[in-house]
């Protein structure tokens, strides 16, 4: 049965090599995941400058879609590792909860993102008017929306990257989120 691993540095192209030493520097590391994306001379490179791209969300937002995509899609990996940089913008451990089950209660403006990012993920983009209504209720405007898209899109495509070849998670582990509920409430 073929298997998908996680290239090394002498087995990916020259131009790849100095996205891993950019990532090196950058990040301490390099992810399995950006380094599975360098099996193809161009993904990487590509997909870099697509996460990487100016928009009109912040940090905070951008995670938000993140944990809320990837608790959808059921992305260990991506769960794993947006967890950790959902801390890194100043989220709780207990709000990344909240977020990845589709809400976010502890700020109105980013309940509306958290609920319409999650109903466009589990209706494949066809969002419900109702949530996409309180979305632009809570002063979100029509530039934002197209920059969700654009990070749905981004992190569904590491998510479907993940769930096909399974590599190795290299961040801590995110708890399920049942389980971390039913600890909450225990």
């Amino acid at each position: 049965m073929k298997t998908v691993s996680v290239p090394s540095y002498d087995s990916v192209s020259p131009g790849n090599q100095a996205i891993f030493d950019n990532l090196k520097k950058a990040l301490g590391f390099v992810p399995n995941l950006y380094a599975t994306f360098a099996h193809s001379e161009t993904a990487l490179p590509n997909y870099l400058a697509f996460q990487n791209a100016k928009g009109s969300l912040s940090a905070k937002a951008r995670e938000v879609i993140n944990l809320a995509v990837s608790e959808v899609n059921q992305c260990q990996y991506c769960l794993a590792a947006h967890t950790a940089l959902g801390q890194m913008v100043g989220f709780t451990p207990e709000q990344i909860l909240d977020v990845r089950g589709g809400t976010a209660p502890f700020d109105g403006r980013l309940d509306a993102l958290a609920r319409l990012v999650r109903n466009v993920a589990l209706s494949r983009g066809h969002a419900d008017n109702k949530v996409l209504q309180a979305f632009f209720a809570a002063g979100w405007t029509e530039g934002n929306l197209v920059d969700v898209m654009l990070v749905i899109g981004d992190k569904t495509v590491s998510n479907y990257l993940h769930s096909t070849t399974k590599i190795p998670v290299d961040f801590p582990a995110a708890v399920a989120l049942a389980d971390a509920r039913e600890l909450a409430t225990a």
